[in-house]
């Protein structure tokens, strides 16, 4: 069955321009940790967010739920919208067609009907600054807060991030309720997680799993430079949930909910939060500087795999493999090198690309990182001084873009399975999300690429020349391995 990637909200509302920030004041106390690390430490000590350990007894979440459930606020927002025109499209997955004759004006003289979404928020600071998701509060004309004991606030936007689908809001009050941090990081699959959140307009709704895996790329995040690592749980999540909190056993936050895979808009066993520690570095830029600045290696990169191993005759199967380097990145001119396999970052095990991107998006510009890498079989730390994203090629821009229009991943097919396969090259797809490809063809996953509109394309750069540019009608021509004939596939881009 397919499953449709949608977000949490009641209605789904779109993005907010970043109101700026009133508030830039620099990180205090320990450098090592962020404005609201430091904010919550304060407030601990000073035991204005102090609660008390409700008496346990047997096996149950009781600590963990009390603890939490009043740092979670259920927020209330408006916008304008006119005859459906104005829904994405994967709103219109949880309505029927009547819906919109009868529910919204009828042409565009009439003055457009005011929608209220239903979401969620955490409290991360006595004094009222709330985390959400970036789609809660996209577009939004009001942003009402109501707290765990029903009081109401009017709420500004200090500041947003469509790349990590955050926001960062402030209410008027203090002496607040807020939860505190947790490490993401040591979270494992497997660990007990609580999600807390307003689902279907039901204030402080608890429900209960387990980490089902983390690092999860789902390709739901349009913005050119998303940062996707989700931690995926099975804990029970519904639209409402937006922006609400997933917290561990000892109620510490671990994470902000912000989507679920689902069939017909409703749980199915698969929801997911972005780790907390991409959400701390993310609000102290917001707060300090009214934007998110994030490090870059400049290179392209890809999961490692079997194949990939033995022909680079290494027996590592785990890791990143460094495809492509940007001339004048931070990675080539650190000395890291094409083919090389990166195994851990900043001390962190590396497994995938995911993995990789997270750890380089949680430091800025100008920050060092030191990468372990395998070349030539024989393992190697080198020392990388991330530069800025905008520092990106055209070449590499281009990658991208192409690429994030169709949705998929791509690959250059190595010259032994060349020679098996009896062709000249090609490219093959590793993975298929979110884009053109999925909505306009019925490509499966490694199926080769062999020519675009008749042209052969034997390299990534290949197949990026011949799209980057391109208008109108695309023919792609190709094979399956282990399927005889030649395929087309024929779809358009604008």
């Amino acid at each position: 069955m397919k499953h449709f990637f949608v977000f949490l909200t009641t209605v789904i509302i779109s993005l907010t321009a970043c109101q700026g920030q009133e508030d830039k004041r620099a990180v205090i106390g320990n450098d090592n940790l962020t404005f609201f690390e430091e904010k919550q430490k304060q407030a601990l000590q000073n035991g204005t967010a102090d609660i008390a350990n409700p008496a346990i007894t047997g096996f149950n979440f009781r600590y963990a739920a009390r603890k939490a459930t009043p740092g979670v606020v259920h927020i209330k927002s408006s916008f304008p919208i006119r005859r459906g025109r104005d829904f994405p499209d994967f709103f219109r997955d949880f309505f029927d067609d009547d819906f919109w004759p009868q529910n919204l004006p009828y042409n565009n003289n009439e003055a457009p009907q005011m929608v209220t979404g239903s979401a969620s928020g955490v409290i991360i600071s006595n004094d009222g600054y709330i985390i959400t998701n970036n789609h809660v509060i996209e577009d939004v004309e009001n942003i009402e807060v109501i707290l765990h004991d029903e009081r109401s606030y009017k709420a500004k936007i200090i500041g947003n991030d469509p790349a990590t689908d955050l926001a960062l809001l402030k209410i008027d009050e203090t002496q607040l309720s807020f939860i505190e941090f947790g490490n993401s990081d040591s979270v494992q699959v497997g660990d007990v997680v609580l999600a807390v959140g307003n689902p279907f307009n039901l204030s402080s709704t608890v429900t209960a799993g387990i980490v089902s895996a983390k690092a999860r790329n789902i390709n739901i995040l349009k913005d050119k430079y998303a940062v996707e690592s989700f931690i995926q749980t099975d804990a029970a999540v519904n639209r409402g949930n937006s922006g609400g909190a997933l917290v561990d056993i000892n109620g510490k936050l671990i994470g902000i909910n912000a989507a679920i895979a689902t069939p017909n808009g409703a749980y199915a066993g698969y929801a997911f939060a972005i780790p907390v520690e991409i959400v701390k570095k993310v609000i102290d830029d917001l707060l300090r500087e009214g934007k998110v600045t994030r490090g870059y290696l400049g290179a392209v990169i890809s999961n490692m795999n079997g194949d990939k191993a033995k022909t680079l005759g290494i027996s590592t199967t785990r890791g990143v493999l460094i495809d492509s380097l940007l001339q004048n990145g931070a990675a080539k001119q650190a000395g890291i090198q094409i083919s090389d396999v990166i195994i851990k970052a900043d001390n962190k095990t590396v497994e995938s690309a995911t993995q990789l991107r997270e750890i380089i998006a949680r430091h800025r510009p100008g920050q060092k990182i030191i990468v372990t890498l395998i070349r030539d079989g024989k393992e190697k730390d080198i020392s990388v001084i991330l530069k800025a994203m905008e520092e990106k090629i055209p070449a590499i821009e281009a990658e991208t873009n192409v690429l994030n229009k169709l949705g998929i991943e791509i690959e250059t097919v190595s010259s032994e399975d060349n020679n098996k396969l009896k062709i000249t090259g090609g490219v093959r797809i590793k993975n298929i999300g979110q884009g053109k490809i999925a909505t306009h063809t019925s490509i499966r996953r490694g199926f080769i690429i062999t020519k675009v509109n008749g042209k052969p394309v034997n390299t990534v750069e290949d197949f990026i020349k011949e799209l980057k540019d391109k208008k109108g009608g695309v023919m792609l021509e190709g094979i399956y391995p282990n399927y005889p004939g030649t395929y087309y596939f024929a779809f358009g881009m604008n």
